[in-house]
């Protein structure tokens, strides 16, 4: 993959941009490091004598652990900063921060923050690559590929696929992802929250919306649910948690409403009894989120691959 010059890609800011031919090779890829990582050798030298720094200003679980595998089983030398306890608690500025990591020369930031742009802000500071691991409520690239990758592999193709993506889409940066990716590899997509819960201007993002779920469900071959994002909340979006699942559960009766080989997608972490019931999400001829969290691994050792080569040398060691 390759920036619109030609020249190879430094940062991985978003979805949103990136061309077919950018997403498929970067899941074809992928597809290489999901045998790896079955195989007995998960070891591989091309990010070796590197440093990623993992920088993730909100809590995290799978995202930060598999960003920290997918870079060891590369290779390269792995830091988690903790920031609860780092400078930034007492008053130093993202910029200066980066100042500061510039100074220590790494060759890939991983970085996760809660004000929407402030990663790509960083990547203009720093002289390494940056990598999107969730910025606000703007992107989560890795996470929109490695549920495509998840997709494809479940389902043979994106393109043409009809993807219920249901929940908190107005504080999910997950959502935007998806749409984005989705959009630009043929799928349909439909939004499905009650009408607190969807952005302002989504009727520009090229999804058909749904205010009522078993309308919404209805022909769906993906059913991706969103978790209510309470932090992210100021003031009363949803009446009650009971109320949220009776109307916008996944269950068993709104489950059968898709097709009948539909499958069930999550991001994590679950609420369950919240957005999904425990007898789908733990479906395993229907629940795709084990596999997510496997395709996550090779996904973001896909990403950590191609900005390697934006190296000086632009060398790469194969797997």
């Amino acid at each position: 993959m390759a920036s619109p010059s030609g020249s190879p890609l430094r940062h991985l800011l978003g979805i949103d941009g990136m061309t077919p031919d950018d997403i498929l090779s970067l899941l074809d890829l992928s597809e290489t490091y999901v045998d790896m990582n079955r195989g007995p050798d998960k070891k591989a030298s091309v990010l070796r004598g590197r440093t990623q720094i993992n920088l993730f200003f909100e809590p995290s679980t799978r995202t930060q652990m598999s960003f920290e595998l997918a870079g060891k089983r590369l290779g390269a030398d792995v830091l988690n900063m903790a920031v609860a306890s780092s400078s930034t608690r007492k008053g130093e500025t993202l910029i200066d921060t980066a100042m500061t990591l510039n100074a220590m020369h790494p060759d890939v930031l991983i970085v996760r923050h809660y004000d929407s742009g402030a990663v790509k802000l960083l990547s203009e500071k720093v002289n390494c690559s940056v990598i999107n691991a969730g910025d606000g409520t703007h992107e989560h690239p890795t996470q929109a590929l490695l549920d495509a990758l998840t997709i494809r592999r479940t389902k043979g193709r994106i393109g043409g696929l009809l993807v219920a993506i249901c929940g908190d889409s107005l504080h999910s940066r997950v959502a935007r992802s998806n749409i984005h990716l989705l959009n630009t590899l043929g799928a349909r997509v439909r939004l499905i929250a009650p009408p607190t819960l969807i952005p302002a201007a989504a009727d520009r993002l090229g999804v058909e919306i749904f205010t009522d779920m078993k309308k919404g469900l209805v022909g769906c071959d993906i059913v991706m649910m969103l978790r209510l994002q309470t932090e992210r909340m100021q003031g009363s979006f949803v009446p009650s948690i009971r109320e949220y699942f009776h109307f916008f559960g996944l269950d068993r009766a709104k489950l059968a409403l898709a097709k009948p080989d539909a499958f069930i997608m999550h991001p994590g972490p679950m609420n369950r009894g919240v957005e999904i019931d425990s007898e789908v999400a733990d479906d395993i001829d229907r629940s795709l989120i084990r596999q997510q969290v496997e395709m996550g691994v090779a996904v973001r050792m896909a990403c950590l691959d191609l900005l390697s080569r934006s190296r000086p040398d632009g060398g790469r060691n194969t797997p």
